[in-house]
């Protein structure tokens, strides 16, 4: 069995990164070189985050022993049987290494590259490549130079030697460093932002008015994609009639035509005249450089449009089905109508297996109850979190309670329990940190929209993310079960993971220090995000957020309502929602609240399918991707 184990954990996790590429990526439009660097980025993440818990259970004891009392105490040997799972001594030294350093590579250097390089609107390989240095200069000029801060303190403090092993200690310590800081942020919002979202979940009419919420928002977003796009393909359409067949810049244009929809295709094709020369008139022709800020413009508005659209459908799928459960709340007969039935005919699933009677009591019963049943447990999980994160540092005794439940095992030499423990709690910290970052919107250069909307620099962004993530999370959470040396101070058989690492007390003040304490911070984020701080702020500043006593909330739930009402009533006959289900929970503050502006003005507004008011701005043309304001 020795290895089986390992092989059976990179093939699942594989086969899981593809999964989630394939919903979020789009593997017959996008660049291949995108693909593979996400693919492999996601895969080592979450290859580390599998195989820890095999890495955990393969260190024992310094010494196995048993202890018999017979009148005096006598020490016999205890013969310790390896787990099924155990992986042969060398094996995980070496794929550590080698899983660590590619991810360092990818999210340090290829992937930064590869984003530059997919983003930019050159027109060939060369072009695009020397775009990419340049945007990238500064970016590792910057990390340069805290590393090299870092270089000075270590050879100005006569106790430390500078040599090789301390110099990648640096390098990782300070790698390291910038994920913890990063990790706690995205921890604190999952660990309370998760089981909320579950619990919300389970309030039909709390999940409705968010879904009008969306609705009204997603329309402004919508209708300005449209307009952007219309701007940009004027654009398009004055630089095609200027350059015409015999102009050098031709084969821009032709570039840049094959990046439009196939409606202004047609029409661009149509318009043209091939018999003019391109030096009969005396036209101003654009620049070259011109041209691939609009080839930048047309890849960025086509890609917005589509997911905007895309998006649109899948909302009014959602809407509609939440209105039919909440009709199908008061049925009698206890089976699930549809307001739009399917055209196509039944499967064997939905004929023998998921009928409406069965479909009825999972959406109007059962499922409710599960979600809230799913949001106490995670609580629960997240509390421990919570207190782990603030006593992990003490030893004596030991009050990290995921420490306790490892000892307890290693006691017995329980080995399926200790991975079984390491893995349910290893996967719930990286499920709080991952969710979070799939979550996160920065403004729409960092967007992760599934159902193959996602851009190229979006996919590579969160691939990127996950790789600096992910070995900080590690170490905090060996540092959490007692396992690394470095912050419990215990001496014993370090984990090979931890060994690749090196000892972080080359730089003493931030093992001893901002390893231990800074985690400490996960209180007030959990606090602020409790009372949505962070959402209240964005919503003061003009960016809209689900806020349940605002009235602009109770305003924008209004307009969606409308909206979606409108597509109810194009698509099939619509019904009248009972005021009921829009009270549940206690959200009457915000689902039948009367609107405090002016009815007449609403009415105007709402008999326009595209709002009037664009708050919209054209995308920068620096690269802004190192933003750190998080559209949550």
């Amino acid at each position: 069995m020795s290895g089986v184990a390992l092989a059976l954990e990179v093939v699942v996790v594989f086969f899981l990164a593809l999964f989630l590429l394939h919903r979020y990526g789009d593997f017959r439009k996008q660049h291949r070189m995108v693909l593979f660097a996400t693919l492999l980025a996601w895969f080592l993440c979450f290859l580390i985050v599998f195989i820890l818990p095999l890495d955990v259970s393969t260190v024992r004891p310094p010494a196995c022993v048993e202890t018999r009392v017979k009148g005096v105490v006598v020490v016999v040997p205890k013969i310790c049987q390896k787990p099924w799972s155990y992986i042969p001594d060398g094996i995980l030294p070496v794929f550590w290494r080698v899983v660590y350093w590619t991810s360092q590579f990818l999210t340090w250097l290829l992937i930064p590259f590869m984003q530059s390089y997919a983003r930019s609107g050159g027109f060939s390989i060369s072009g695009k490549i020397k775009t990419a240095l340049i945007e990238n200069a500064i970016y590792y000029g910057t990390y340069l130079l805290i590393f090299c801060s870092l270089l000075i303190y270590v050879a100005v403090t006569p106790e430390l030697h500078l040599s090789w092993s301390g110099l990648r200690t640096i390098g990782i310590t300070a790698a390291n460093t910038w994920g913890l800081f990063l990790l706690v942020l995205l921890l604190g919002y999952g660990l309370v932002e998760i089981p909320r979202t579950y619990w919300r979940a389970s309030c039909h009419g709390q999940l409705l008015a968010k879904t009008y919420f969306k609705a009204a928002k997603l329309m402004t977003e919508k209708a300005d994609a449209e307009e952007n796009l219309e701007d940009v393909m004027e654009d398009v359409r004055t630089v095609n009639e200027t350059i015409k067949y015999n102009h050098p810049l031709r084969k821009c244009i032709d570039t840049i035509l094959k990046k439009c929809p196939v409606e202004y295709q047609e029409k661009m094709g149509r318009n043209m005249d091939d018999y003019e020369d391109f030096d009969d008139k005396g036209n101003p022709y654009p620049s070259k450089k011109s041209l691939v800020k609009l080839h930048k413009q047309v890849i960025y508005a086509v890609q917005r449009h589509n997911r905007t659209q895309v998006q649109w459908q899948i909302l009014l799928d959602k809407a509609f089905h939440l209105e039919d459960v909440a009709k199908n709340e008061s049925s009698s007969t206890h089976k699930f109508v549809h307001s739009f039935p399917s055209a196509e005919p039944p499967g064997w699933i939905s004929k023998y297996l998921y009928t409406p009677t069965v479909e009825w009591y999972w959406e109007c019963v059962f499922r409710r109850w599960c979600y809230r049943v799913l949001a106490v447990v995670l609580c629960v999980f997240s509390a421990a979190v919570v207190w782990s994160e603030c006593t992990f540092f003490s030893t004596q005794p030991v009050l990290s309670l995921f420490a306790v439940f490892i000892q307890l095992a290693e006691r017995d030499y329980n080995y399926v329990y200790i991975e079984m423990a390491c893995f349910v709690t290893i996967f719930f910290l990286c499920y709080c940190v991952y969710s979070t970052v799939f979550r996160i919107r920065v403004f729409n250069y960092y967007y992760l929209a599934p159902h193959h909307q996602t851009d190229a620099y979006s996919l590579q962004f969160s691939g990127m993310l996950f790789c600096r993530l992910t070995p900080p999370l590690c170490l905090n959470f060996l540092g959490v079960i007692h396992m690394d040396s470095t912050i419990s101070h215990q001496t014993r058989q370090p984990t090979a993971y931890t060994s690749i690492m090196g000892s972080m007390q080359v730089l003493s003040f931030i093992a001893n220090g901002f390893y231990i304490y800074y985690p400490m911070l996960i209180v007030l984020l959990c606090i602020a995000t409790y009372f949505s701080l962070g959402t209240r702020c964005l919503n003061l500043l003009g960016f809209q957020q689900f806020v349940g006593e605002n009235d602009l909330t109770s305003d924008l739930v209004d307009e969606g309502r409308e909206l979606i009402r409108r597509g109810t009533t194009d698509t099939g006959p619509s019904f009248k929602l009972s005021s009921r289900y829009i009270n549940e929970c206690d959200l009457t503050c915000v689902c039948a609240a009367q609107s405090r502006r002016d009815r007449s003005d609403k009415a105007e507004l709402l008999q326009d399918v595209e709002p009037l008011d664009f708050t919209g701005e054209e995308p920068l043309e620096t690269d802004n991707r190192r933003s750190v304001l998080l559209y949550l």
